[in-house]
């Protein structure tokens, strides 16, 4: 039995982690307004404006920072992978915070002079060629405007409509934003002149993401660079069935993609390792209920087709594995989406036989008959793989 689709599937992960968000929130622009209060000169009205104005623009500079960060960090280290699945739950909250430092910096600073508040954006004093007199508010204004275009495009639904790489291209533009933002930051400190602090923590920031994405970047380069044997045929050497662990897989690399080979109750299946819904690392993901589960957002594929579970639409690419002398080979060839392909039969030993029946008939797929009080991968299918 399928459920219904919808196009916002929250659970309750994912209002718990929306809750702590909000929660984080709350906290940040609280602790800032006390501190900045306490140790500060005894506040005015536009001094409490002004105070506001930096908690919400440090508030979504720290959160840009994590959004850009969570990524490669998910990479290193398991652990923040349930931080990676609510990415853009994140990124839409980082844009409501520079939305609101973007609109109170305009109350406090443009809304009571001669010129329009836009034109004063815009314009300043009209000097351009200085950096001390550059007004730079105009860099804030682009970065909003991205972040806002990354906001308004996060849902599934630009996915479908764009196409996988045509949005995550237009979600690189992160960077871009976060870029027009060091402008921002490092320009207004600098016409300050009286607080060089944010510029050196933005600096310190920068260093520290790129660093992490050098790490990370040249962890992936060493993997697709790893030589396996080849048959004279241009199938290429994976490993031992029993080498690979249960219900998880080993990642090939060939000339076109990475390939991800799974070892599950029916036996060995080799799939792409790219998921269609977000481009997710399939092969970090496990069987369950005898589907492949995507470890950033829980979309689902049966191993042998590639094809998730009704009512989703979404499939991957199978590859063909063929055992010889104990030894797995893959071609490195995808079939068209959605074919199926016969698992490769692992070698079982005899003390194990029991073991593996019992586990084949707990992790049964929906395709098959499920045995009393088993549920289907389709009466689960990931409330997770449409995010909001």
């Amino acid at each position: 039995m399928s459920i219904p689709f919808r196009l916002v599937q929250w659970n309750d992960r994912k209002l718990l982690f929306d809750g702590v968000l909000l929660l984080g929130i709350a906290l940040y622009l609280a602790l800032f307004a006390f501190v900045s209060v306490l140790f500060g000169p005894r506040p005015d009205v536009m001094e409490l404006g002004a105070i506001a104005v930096r908690a919400f623009g440090s508030l979504a500079l720290l959160m840009l920072h994590v959004v850009l960060a969570i990524g490669p960090l998910a990479r290193l280290h398991p652990g923040f992978l349930p931080v990676l699945v609510n990415r853009r739950h994140l990124g839409v909250a980082t844009f409501l915070v520079a939305c609101a430092h973007g609109l109170l910096a305009t109350l406090v600073y443009h809304a009571h002079g001669a010129l329009n508040p836009l034109a004063s954006i815009l314009l300043g004093n009209g000097q351009i060629l200085s950096p001390r007199e550059l007004p730079f508010e105009v860099f804030g204004l682009a970065a909003l405007l991205v972040l806002a275009a990354l906001a308004f495009t996060s849902h599934d639904f630009w996915i479908a409509c764009l196409g996988l790489v045509r949005w995550k291209r237009l979600h690189l533009l992160a960077y871009a934003a976060y870029c027009l933002l060091l402008l921002h930051v490092a320009l207004g400190s600098l016409q300050s002149a009286a607080n060089p602090v944010p510029a050196l923590l933005l600096a310190c920031g920068a260093a520290a993401l790129l660093t992490l994405h050098i790490r990370v970047a040249r962890a992936e380069q060493a993997k697709d660079q790893e030589q396996r044997p080849l048959a004279p045929d241009g199938w290429i050497a994976v490993c031992r069935p029993e080498e690979i662990p249960e219900n998880r897989a080993v990642i090939v690399s060939t000339p076109q993609e990475r390939v991800a080979v799974f070892r599950h109750w029916q036996g060995v299946s080799a799939v792409s390792n790219v998921c269609a819904h977000q481009g997710g690392p399939l092969g970090e993901g496990v069987v369950e209920a005898g589907c492949i589960r995507c470890p950033w957002h829980g979309a689902l594929y049966f191993p042998h087709n590639g094809t998730s579970p009704p009512p989703y639409p979404k499939a991957v690419a199978t590859y063909n594995l063929r055992l010889v002398d104990g030894l797995l080979y893959l071609n490195p060839q995808p079939n068209p989406t959605g074919a199926a392909v016969d698992p490769v039969a692992r070698p079982v030993r005899r003390g194990a036989q029991a073991a593996n029946r019992q586990q084949a008939v707990q992790s049964q797929p929906a395709t098959l008959p499920a045995p009393p009080g088993q549920s289907t991968p389709s009466s689960r299918a990931a409330a997770d793989t449409e995010d909001a």
